[in-house]
């Protein structure tokens, strides 16, 4: 089996900002990741990666967020988004200036 894309979009949003999805089905794991995912989900606002998930060779799955890098806890491809769109969220509410 190669790798299957199976979420790849971008998203722009009324703070003019921009959301890129991008998730593959792998034959095997990306070590240390123990799932068969390689994602990248990155949210930018005026040129900059305010929040991102993914997970690389050698790094594992992990995230991006107020300047800070944690662990992540992958467990689907579903939840992943969903986290990070609560992120994307959180990130919005946070740095509102109204």
């Amino acid at each position: 089996m190669q790798a299957v894309s199976i979420l790849n979009r971008r998203v722009a949003d009324a703070n003019g900002g921009f959301a890129e999805y991008v998730v593959w089905l792998l034959p095997e794991p990306l070590p240390p990741s123990r799932h068969p995912y390689e994602y990248r989900l990155a949210y930018v606002v005026n040129r900059e990666c305010v929040v991102r998930y993914d997970n690389e060779r050698g790094k594992g799955d992990h995230r991006h967020f107020g300047g800070r890098e944690r662990t992540y806890a992958f467990t689907s491809p579903r939840k992943l988004v969903a986290d990070f769109e609560a992120d994307i969220a959180r990130w919005n509410s946070e740095n509102s200036h109204t």
